[in-house]
């Protein structure tokens, strides 16, 4: 089964020819395999020159993420799996999920108070508190 686009949500897909994919050599460990075959991805997207929605770029070139190029390219390297497919797949997962996130509005924090009653609770315990240590102190005669 050949994917053609990337689903992001139900109504926005990313054409995977605006995605460029090359395999290359993993890295680290992994005995004689690892020097001749090339199961690691390298996956580049220029968010500048997409299909995407204004909104999706807006959000995407202002992420402060080590991913994110000065020129607006995100780079992703995958070579968690030993096959070049799974890598592939782990790789479009990986852009799939930081468009998504980076489209996802934070919802707004309203500061809040502590109401009059829990206000007053805390000052009484700390004058009970104050009380009870100068009780304490040394009987005077």
């Amino acid at each position: 089964m050949v994917m053609k686009a990337l689903q992001l949500s139900s109504s926005v897909s990313l054409p995977l020819d605006e995605i460029d994919i090359q395999a290359i050599r993993a890295q680290g460990a992994g005995g004689q395999n690892v020097n001749k075959v090339s199961s690691a991805i390298h996956l580049r997207f220029d968010v500048a020159a997409s299909s995407l929605p204004a909104f999706y770029k807006e959000r995407l070139l202002a992420l402060r993420d080590a991913r994110l190029s000065s020129d607006g390219v995100i780079v992703i390297k995958a070579q968690r799996f030993r096959s070049q497919e799974k890598n592939r797949d782990d790789a479009l997962e990986r852009l799939r999920l930081l468009i998504c996130a980076a489209a996802k509005t934070q919802k707004k924090r309203r500061p809040t108070k502590p109401s009059r009653n829990a206000q007053k609770k805390r000052m009484d315990s700390k004058t009970h508190r104050g009380r009870v240590k100068t009780l304490r102190g040394k009987v005077q005669d």
